[in-house]
């Protein structure tokens, strides 16, 4: 793992037209090469060389790509993986017999799909038919009793048409149907016959009839659905062995077609560029070389060659910060050759979390939950994800052993201080009994989680100021509100308030050489626009002194207050980790306080467990959303732009991100 992007090079190749495919394939199956299009490179030199047209061909195999994958999708199937050995061996497409394969397999199937379609169509009506029973909307449904005089047969037929539902109640007939459909009802009871029975003890019986009869229905649809489902598999899983086949040669052609889609074209020469990480720079340059045996031309270039917006960030980090790198992308993609906020940002989050919601036992739960979600998206790999995802289940592995840590540090479990505390008693403290010397009240743990505000601010800036002198951007290392200056600003203003916190809030007082370092810190952020127009000048860039009067004045004052009001409500944010954390206790001690007041062993006993539960569910996730913003807008914002760009290789597996 590297605190910093991955460093990268560019590599340009020119290869003989008869190599190309050689080169493709060497290419796929390296699958570290981010392709961009050459002539974005260099556009005026580029002007007369051909550029691929192999758009139309990609849109068309991705098209029979999606078709054999639905195919899979009804087959329970896995598509099969493409091995670097398979690419020598796939055959030239032929994509008239390829249609005529996939629409032979679909006609073959499509009788039992229409069947699939009324038996569910009739179980979407079964089920909604009994919700309005279940929730006594009878407003929507009619339900009749009587005998009809003849042909039975033909008037429950009719009667199924009109997605009623028909069952006999002794010597009479129930019949539950919707009221939308009354008057087409009404016909087909006059035409049939229908004898009508009022009693009200009989349409009580009815009801109860009706509704046995739709259970009994709807079993009978899932299992008739489930029948059908299982022979659209089998016919397919015929054929599997050739949809197999199938479906790799077309993914390599897709494949070999996406990477020449960046290619351009002489008279008798490929070109091609793109961006691959340093450590694998020579196995891409051999595996062109070796197609090639040496008949190309290859040109290298820095990443410090070229504009910094245009290089591709690749993250290098340990497979196990995968759920906390997502984190991070969710937020953007850090500039090339800028911190890696990835560690960082894990331990900051772990750290927050275990502050917020400290409890051994519901941690526990925690990680088991997530471990029971991890098992289950591993036995089922098509599983699609559930209110609880895998990335959720893999962030869970973390937060749970964190809760439980901060359960261990606070003696809580399932709310109770049933354990001795390592660090403090978080329930004694909350609830007015006292702590130790170091926390005894709410003010206390205020405190500490201020102090956590600023060591995070203040890691935010070192990293600021790490990523400016690595873009060599020395006037905002100096002047910006998170360069130099408002990082000793905010130093003295940490210092100030700690002096006031310790006075009893009576006094404020620093030594006279802050005061001296304040003024001249204030000076300096009013002299960073004459600074500015200065570095300018020597650029070319001419500007009104008028102008740099007016920005020198407005410009500087609203920095000053930016860093002092902005770097005030930063700190204070973090008073919520504090507060969810006494919100949590809070919440537990309400609950313990309810089941207490029932004087019953099972009631306390359930109402133990539905706080548990609880808490766990809508406190864990408002200690998740809330680490998340501190993380984005507390931390992130000092030192992060996200303006770069993902690297993304094409490889055998398609176009990916890469760690």
């Amino acid at each position: 793992m590297s605190l910093f992007t991955k460093r990268m090079k560019l590599l340009t190749a020119v290869v003989l037209d008869q190599d190309k495919d050689k080169v493709v394939k060497n290419l796929l199956s390296s699958g570290v090469m981010d392709f961009v299009n050459i002539e974005l490179l260099d556009k005026e030199r580029m002007k007369k060389i051909r550029k691929s047209d192999s758009l139309k061909d990609r849109e068309s195999l991705s098209d029979y790509r999606l078709r054999i994958e639905s195919l899979f999708t009804q087959a329970d199937h896995r598509a099969p993986s493409i091995a670097a050995s398979d690419l020598d061996k796939f055959d030239v497409l032929d994509l008239d017999k390829l249609r005529k394969f996939i629409e032979r397999l679909t006609v073959s199937t499509q009788s039992i799909k229409d069947k699939q379609r009324i038996v569910n169509q009739r179980y979407l009506s079964h089920q909604e038919l009994l919700r309005y029973i279940d929730e006594k909307k009878s407003e929507y449904i009619d339900v009749r009793v009587g005998k009809v005089e003849s042909r039975v047969e033909d008037f429950s037929a009719r009667l199924k048409q009109l997605g009623a539902v028909i069952c006999l109640d002794g010597s009479n007939t129930v019949i539950l149907s919707f009221r939308r459909d009354r008057d087409r009802l009404e016909d087909i009871l006059e035409k049939f016959r229908w004898n009508e029975n009022g009693e009200a003890e009989e349409q009580k019986k009815a009801l109860s009839r009706a509704r046995a009869e739709l259970n009994r229905l709807i079993d009978a649809d899932k299992a008739e659905l489930n029948s059908l489902k299982e022979e659209v598999k089998a016919k397919i899983s015929e054929h599997i062995d050739d949809l197999d086949k199938a479906w790799q040669n077309v993914r390599i052609h897709e494949l070999c077609s996406s990477v020449e889609s960046y290619f351009s074209y002489t008279k008798n020469t490929t070109l091609l560029s793109g961006w691959v990480p340093e450590n694998e720079y020579d196995k891409v340059r051999s595996a062109i070389l070796d197609a090639t045996d040496g008949r190309c031309i290859i040109e290298e270039r820095e990443a410090e060659e070229m504009e910094r917006e245009s290089v591709p960030v690749s993250l290098n980090n340990a497979k196990i910060l995968k759920p906390f790198e997502h984190l991070v992308n969710n937020y953007g993609t850090p500039e090339y050759g800028s911190i890696n906020p990835t560690p960082f940002t894990a331990i900051c989050y772990i750290i927050m979390f275990a502050l917020m919601f400290a409890d051994l036992g519901q941690g526990f739960v925690l990680l088991l939950v997530g471990l029971i979600g991890k098992y289950s998206y591993k036995k089922n790999p098509l599983k699609k994800d559930g209110l609880i995802s895998r990335y959720l289940c893999s962030l869970l592995m973390f937060l749970g052993p964190a809760s439980m840590v901060g359960g261990i540090l606070f003696g809580s479990c399932f709310g109770y201080s049933w354990l001795p505390a390592l660090w403090f008693n978080y329930h004694s403290v909350v609830n007015g009994h006292g702590g130790n010397a170091y926390v005894n009240d709410i003010y206390d743990i205020l405190g500490i989680t201020i102090k956590f505000g600023i060591a995070v601010i203040a890691l935010a800036i070192a990293l600021n100021w790490i990523n400016l002198i690595r873009k060599k951007r020395f006037f905002e290392l100096i002047f910006d509100k998170n360069g130099i200056v408002g990082g000793a600003l905010y130093a003295i203003g940490v210092y100030i308030g700690f002096g006031f916190v310790a006075s009893g809030y009576k006094s404020i007082s620093m030594p006279s050489w802050m005061g001296f370092a304040l003024v001249l810190l204030i000076v300096m952020i009013f002299l960073s626009e004459p600074v500015h127009f200065v570095l300018k000048l020597r650029k070319g860039e001419k500007e009104k002194v008028s102008q740099l009067v007016i920005n020198t004045v407005i410009e500087s004052l609203i920095t000053i207050l930016e860093i002092f009001s902005g770097y005030l409500a930063n700190t204070l944010s973090f008073m919520r980790v504090a507060g969810l954390g006494i919100a949590h206790v809070s919440l537990m001690t309400a609950f313990q306080d309810m089941a207490a007041m029932t004087g019953n062993a099972v009631f306390s006993t359930l109402i133990i467990i539905i706080g548990n539960v609880l808490v766990i569910v809508l406190e864990g996730l408002s200690a998740g959303i809330n680490s998340l913003r501190l993380n984005y807008y507390e931390f992130f914002t000092r030192f992060f732009t996200g303006r770069g760009f993902a690297y993304q290789p094409i490889g055998l597996e398609g176009r990916r991100k890469a760690n």
